[in-house]
């Protein structure tokens, strides 16, 4: 018999609009299961059980009404939150221990169009501090951990969030992609994540963006799933700096469409010193390439554009920003040194940084950007691996201080971060497994507005190559 935490959310949504299945029957199981399955796992870094129920009895209240109007997409269907992203009366903490006492005051905007679309928020998920490691560990909460190996990482920054969804702890959920923070732990758990293209979803009010890095995007177990939280979650607001090309109609519309014949480049080389592709990614990704060609579609192989197109410095340059991006996270002097030393480091980083050097790299990016998305005109999708290895230990990346720690991020997730930085949206479709059992995700990218086709391709692929069934030893 199907268990309710086994059904898709645009499913559930539909269950709860036809009177089936209860807002509060959903809530109630998925909170009993995250207290039965989260002790082990550290997927959330708080709960919100009391909201949650308030939302889930409104919700009910919204379909048991005679006269009802029309219900929101997301109605009764929990949908927790990546402790980023400010919560009205929830803990934001940010991973960090500094922040550990905090309460947002006020929804962001994107939890206001969550709330808005029926959703019943039931926690807020761990984070590494400000998500600014692609691990999910910090110094306020136990690590989380793979549910497919639970001596092993989710990755991160949306560590929480992915873990919760491979482990059935909720049907989607929040997260959020500065460098790879939804690509990285949708492939080490074994689920499909999405980037948007820049401007797609508005950081408004809270989040200032000032590089175009960082956007809020969704961590389901269906490509469906995802379109219908990506229509939910576009929006923008005045003074928004960036704004994605227009999207006519629903995204979940191209999940029921074919992509017809795509012309697909690849590469595997990772353009960072070090960041050698272990050999059950490189079976991955053979095998991605004849899904694709035995699917019909036209696939190429490209030059590395590390290399090509940005001159060898991606790497360095990136590093300058992803240093500059930490040193803006709000801490008071006097609570610097409680930071875990990652930040220490990254915070410290950019202050000795001149300004020039800073100018230097965001030009080399972007001249970098104008040379690769110009070459790679004529192709419809980008597909390399999402990272170098599958899923490593916990504690990884710490072992050996925050300058080690950040050189062994680099070589375990070389190829997402262009992508950030050329704003173009980017999936990780979970399409391989390792001997081992363990998730290894492809990852698509396409050219700016190009959502639809991903979705489109991706769920193509989930119909030949299905991955929804398989479930995390023990859950």
């Amino acid at each position: 018999m199907t268990q309710i935490h086994d059904l898709p959310a645009h499913r559930l949504a539909a269950l709860v609009r036809s009177r089936e299945l209860s807002p509060v029957e959903v809530t109630e199981h998925f909170l009993r299961r995250t207290e039965q399955h989260d002790p082990a796992l550290g997927c959330f870094i708080s709960g919100m059980p009391e909201m949650a129920m308030e939302q889930a009895l409104n919700a009910e209240k919204r379909v048991m009404d005679d006269t009802p109007e029309p219900l929101p997409p997301l109605l009764g269907v929990p949908v927790p939150v990546k402790d980023l992203e400010p919560v009205a009366g929830a803990p934001l903490t940010l991973g960090s221990y500094p922040c550990r006492d905090t309460v947002a005051p006020d929804d962001s905007g994107l939890a206001t169009r969550l709330r808005r679309a029926g959703a019943v928020l039931t926690g807020k998920t761990n984070t590494p501090e400000f998500g600014s490691s692609c691990h999910t560990e910090n110094d306020l909460a136990p690590p989380t951990r793979n549910p497919w190996d639970p001596t092993r990482t989710p990755g991160g920054s949306s560590g929480g969030a992915a873990a919760a969804v491979a482990a059935r702890l909720a049907p989607v959920a929040h997260g959020s992609d500065g460098g790879g923070s939804i690509r990285i732990p949708g492939s080490a758990c074994g689920v499909f994540g999405l980037k948007p293209t820049r401007g797609r979803i508005s950081g408004a009010p809270n989040r200032a963006d000032l590089l175009g890095l960082s956007t809020s995007g969704p961590l389901t177990r269906t490509v469906a799933d995802a379109a219908l939280l990506l229509d939910t979650m576009a929006f923008t607001a005045p003074g928004d700096p960036f704004r994605a090309p227009e999207h006519e109609g629903s995204f979940l519309d191209h999940v029921r469409d074919g992509p017809g014949t795509l012309r697909v480049g690849t590469y595997s080389g990772t353009g960072a010193e070090g960041a050698q592709i272990h050999p059950d990614v490189r079976a991955a990704h053979e095998e991605t390439v004849a899904v694709l060609t035995g699917l019909g579609h036209e696939v190429e192989e490209i030059p590395v554009p590390h290399d090509v197109h940005f001159g060898g410095h991606f790497a360095e340059d990136f590093g300058t920003l992803w240093s500059a991006m930490a040193s803006a996270a709000p801490v008071a002097p006097e609570h610097e040194h409680e930071l875990t030393a990652l930040n220490r480091w990254l915070r410290a980083r950019a202050r000795e940084t001149p300004m020039p050097r800073l100018v230097r790299a965001l030009g080399r990016l972007q001249r970098g950007v104008h040379s690769f998305t110009a070459a790679t005109a004529h192709l419809d999708v980008l597909l390399t691996p999402v990272l170098t290895r599958p899923p490593v230990p916990i504690g990884h990346f710490t072992q050996e201080g925050p300058e080690q720690t950040f050189a062994l991020m680099t070589e375990f997730a070389p190829f997402t971060s262009l992508y950030n930085v050329s704003g173009q949206p980017s999936v990780t479709v979970p399409l391989n497994w390792s001997p081992a059992g363990l998730p290894i995700g492809s990852m698509f990218s396409a050219p700016a507005g190009g959502e639809g086709t991903l979705l489109a391709l991706s769920a193509q692929l989930e119909r030949a190559r299905p991955w929804t069934d398989r479930v995390p030893p023990g859950l």
